[in-house]
């Protein structure tokens, strides 16, 4: 059974691409619209928006009279009125090109706090032209520190904080207010804000937000993002209060095994800079400053990362957010300039939100004055709990991701991690909490302390999951019930660790933003979720943080707060590897332009580790971290039996090979040569040091040892075969199971898949026993581990410290399920042309689907196999094409729309039949030969 399409969009595509309902789609003299505007890296009218030169994309509507655009023309103004007339800040005038995604600004210089509007319209294959579109805006936030009047303010914390884990200063959590009058009605208000710390602030007793954990997390010493939000409704003639919550977050708290890089021993502090623009015409800034008042006698006593949050509901301060509070008995803040070393810029991407709420708990067990429950899903964020107290007693909160056999909780794996809230109830009666300045990845919670006499219901927990506010992107599913687990726990494993940074865990003491994890993951993530502005901005924190380092090196984590020395191959390749990734997904050569010198710098970075042997470089590396069955025992083993002196050379020619690519599509042929010149220097290195006859000469035979050299196309076409032989053997030797840790892994399917080897990848995928995706799934796994063995029903946890229940490397077989399974892919960078080439199995699936959110519309493809007769059906959307590949096996009697294919419509390799098409939507039938 086919599920998750959009249906609807389907069938409402049929109707207009063929000749079946042509009555539903009247043609009219004017084209419909475009739709979908979206500005850079697919921001939606924004305000406080980051880019001053921004690009420009579309979609065209779906109906039968629109193939493709021949041409576009888009007009910027300053005003609405301008817009129609005169727009004064550009004119495209019309444009001969099919380009609709990521056309260049080219008008006049934008400025801070400027609101632009912008239309497009455009012509179709037969040189139609459409209404223009509806008018879209943005609204630039404060782009140059010298916009900012406010100075950094706040309490100073430090005098009297708290001792906490490993001898952490822990800051008490500020309250910060300032009161003011407005004379005169408002038009319009901007409050302009950051802090150094995590802050939620209220204006009139409102929550300007329902951000989460804001502003993020940067490298601080270089950039801290900034916010912008429209308060214009909560403002009011006469009194007013601006109230600020603040706490310490990734600036000041406990981040890292290490102290904190961004000066653990400092207070945090806010910036905001409230303008106001009033019916008179008169303007009016309020910034934060030394007239400001605060106070830590608040009830959040505590607040970290890793530790959890302490609230104490005697300390409640009644109505301290509205203006009839009188603080004359609170503390006036101390203040710092704003230093020009430290870039304050607009947040390039997306705020955490609270995205659901789980309400399907079951109680696992009750014991005297404490009750766990089961939220039946592994999920990050904090809980909401609804539970009766008695005046003074404190309620304890803790988390666990899985439980012991005792149906006790299973904490080793948090490490350092106290991952526990308390609230201190001040009166009898049911309290109502939910954490603010922490996050927790749990899926199990216990709570004690309450009230003795009352029975723990279900509807006393539930779990508020938290993430990086981005859109589904795509679907997938099949008929195969395990594999769509698998899928469920890979989007889970996405959305768990999408915190703001993409993080390798969200329960430990780390949470950190480990470059390798996210190289392998980047691929599945953009089938799955809307993270192109997820991984651009992230992106930047990685060059701030690279630049630190003269000889190009990239750092394991970004943000850096580990302050690494060296770099790791396969980790500091996410440099070169995820801009690339990103082109090829979504088409936007922005991103190319902005990482190419960081990618380059990273090449010269493996060429300065070259010593003695000529193109083989001396360095660190993780290695294939984590795969199965190592020969070495202890720490040693994490990094498997793949020497790190093959991957360095490995990883070396494919980020050189890369850079080439990027070179060419960049226009740059001198650089072009140069990398393609690098690239084959080190393959002949390669083969030389590590392989003879195409075996691979070390000690051990490993898995991911052939498949770096023949996916990264490092050996001669004669030898290339006899590796993959070898390949074959390795893999037959583990029975047909995985023999790969977090870099091999990634690679495989892509590697067999090129051999011609999917019935082989199809036995792997679907292997029950470990190592394998199903064997996790067997032991209840609701997202995706850290270790391909983390815990067994029979045998229990993983020994082993590092042992994270939610961890995304291995996901990134998402990738190969998207493409080969339901057989969804990009055949040029975008989604321009599209590539449908399922190839079903029938051992295992009798369907699968998949639908993506290309950048010119929504494509599907969806295929089923009923007895011998092959079913698929497609949408290509406007403004792109489609290459139908029919699987061999059914190429016999193929109908396309209900008609018989035509011989000229099609071609043939090695049994599979290839069909071009344009966008519109066809069923394909075919019976097996």
């Amino acid at each position: 059974m086919l599920r998750n399409i959009n249906f609807r969009y389907f069938f409402y595509a049929i109707s207009c691409f063929t000749l079946l309902s042509l009555t539903s789609c009247q043609e009219n003299i004017t084209l419909e619209k475009a739709n979908n505007l979206t500005i850079s890296e697919g921001f939606k009218n924004p305000i406080g928006f980051y880019n001053a030169k921004p690009t420009f994309s579309w979609q065209l509507p779906v109906a039968k009279n629109i193939k493709s655009q021949s041409a576009y023309q888009i007009i910027v103004a300053s005003s609405k009125d301008l817009l129609s007339s005169n727009p004064d800040l550009w004119n495209s005038e019309k444009q001969k090109s099919e380009q609709s995604t990521f056309v260049k600004y080219q008008g006049k210089k934008l400025k801070s706090r400027q609101k632009v509007y912008w239309q497009i319209r455009y012509w179709n294959q037969d040189k139609q032209a459409s209404d223009w579109s509806e008018i879209n805006h943005f609204e630039l936030g404060l782009l140059n520190n010298e916009d900012w009047q406010a100075k950094w303010a706040g309490l100073d914390t430090a005098k009297d904080s708290i001792k906490g884990v490993r001898k952490f200063l822990m800051h008490r959590p500020q309250y910060l207010r300032k009161g003011f009058e407005l004379s005169s009605d408002v038009v319009s208000a901007r409050l302009y804000i950051t802090a150094k710390g995590v802050f939620d602030a209220y204006l009139n007793g409102k929550d300007i937000s329902d951000d989460v954990m804001t502003p993020g997390w940067t490298p601080y010493n270089h950039r801290i993002e900034t916010l912008t939000y429209d308060v214009t409704e909560l403002l009011q003639t006469g009194k007013n209060a601006l109230a600020v919550e603040l706490a310490s977050g990734w600036h000041s708290g406990r981040i890292s095994r290490l102290t904190a890089l961004y000066d653990n021993f400092s207070s945090p502090k806010i910036l905001c800079q409230l303008e106001i623009k009033m019916k008179d015409g008169s303007k009016q800034t309020f910034v934060s400053d030394t007239s400001w008042k605060g106070t830590t006698n608040g009830p959040i006593r505590l607040a970290g990362i890793y530790d959890g949050e302490l609230y104490d509901a005697n300390f409640e301060i009644p109505n301290w957010k509205t203006t009839s509070f009188d603080d004359s008995n609170w503390e006036l803040v101390q203040t710092e300039t704003i230093s020009k070393k430290v870039k304050l810029a607009p947040k390039r991407h997306q705020t955490v939100k609270n995205q659901l709420i789980l309400k399907d708990v079951e109680i696992v067990s009750v014991d005297e004055n404490s009750a766990v429950f089961n939220l039946k899903q592994n999920m990050v964020g904090v809980p909401k709990v609804k539970v009766p107290m008695k005046k003074g007693d404190t309620l304890k909160i803790r988390f666990s991701e899985m439980l012991l056999k005792d149906n006790t909780f299973y904490t080793k794996n948090y490490r350092s991690a106290k991952s526990t809230d308390y609230y201190i109830a001040a009166k009898d009666g049911m309290i109502e909490y939910t954490p603010k300045f922490t996050f927790h990845g749990f899926q199990f919670i216990e709570l004690s302390g309450f009230d003795k006499n009352a029975k723990p219901d279900t509807s006393w927990v539930q779990g508020v999951a938290q993430h990086s506010d981005f859109e589904k992107n795509g679907t997938f599913s099949s008929s195969h019930d395990k594999l769509n687990q698998l899928q469920s726990n890979i989007t889970w494993g996405l959305r768990d660790n999408f915190f703001d940074i993409p993080t390798d865990c969200p329960q430990r003491d780390e949470r950190l933003g480990w470059t390798g994890d996210a190289q392998v993951i980047a691929p599945t993530s953009l089938f799955n979720y809307d993270v192109h502005s997820f991984w651009t901005a992230w992106l930047q924190s990685l060059r701030e943080n690279q630049s630190e380092h003269k000889n190009g090196m990239v750092p394991f984590i970004v943000p850096d707060v580990l302050q690494t020395r060296n770099g790791s191959s396969g980790w500091g390749d996410a440099a070169v590897i995820i801009p690339w990734d990103i082109y090829n997904a979504t088409g936007d050569i922005t991103v190319l332009e902005e990482s190419y010198e960081s990618a380059k710098k990273w090449v010269g970075y493996y060429q300065s580790k070259v010593k003695k042997q000529p193109f083989l470089p001396k360095m660190h590396s993780f290695s294939d971290w984590l795969q199965p069955y190592p020969s070495k025992s202890g720490k040693l083993a994490n990094r498997g039996d793949t020497p790190k002196d093959l991957i360095h050379a490995a990883f070396f020619a494919h980020s050189a090979h890369l850079v080439s690519k990027i070179a060419s599509v960049l226009g740059k042929p001198e650089d072009e040569k140069k990398y393609k010149d690098l690239y084959k220097n080190i393959v002949n290195a390669f083969e030389n040091a590590f392989f003879e006859e195409g075996k691979f000469t070390g000690e051990k035979q490993t898995q991911t040892s052939y498949l770096l050299g023949i996916y990264f196309d490092l050996f001669k076409p004669e030898t290339k075969l006899k590796a993959q032989k070898y390949l074959l053997e390795e893999i037959k030797n583990a029975d047909y199971h995985l023999g790969t840790g977090f870099l091999g892994t990634p690679i495989l399917p892509k590697v067999l898949d090129d051999m011609g080897q999917i019935d082989l990848m199809y036995k792997i995928l679907f292997k029950e026993t470990y190592p394998s995706w199903f064997y996790s799934i067997n032991q209840g796994a609701t997202t995706m581990w850290e270790r391909w063995n983390s815990y067994s029903i029979e045998e229990g946890y993983n020994s082993q410290p590092m042992n994270s229940l939610n961890h995304y490397a291995y996901g990134a077989i998402g990738q190969w399920m998207y493409e080969r399974i339901a057989g969804l892919s990009a055949k040029e960078p975008g989604y321009k042309k599209i590539k449908i080439a399922p190839v079903p199995n029938t051992k295992f699936v009798n369907s699968a689907s998949a639908s993506i959110e290309t950048p010119y519309g929504q494509a599907i493809s969806a295929w089923e196999i009923d007895k011998d007769t092959f079913t698929l059906n497609i949408v290509i959307p406007p403004n792109s094409s489609g290459e139908v590949h029919i699987p061999s096996g059914f190429a016999k009697s193929i109908l396309m729309n209900g008609e018989p294919l035509k011989r000229n419509d099609q071609n043939t390799s090695e049994g599979i039949v290839i069909v071009q098409v344009t966008s519109g939507s066809y069923k394909f039938q075919s019976k097996s030969n």
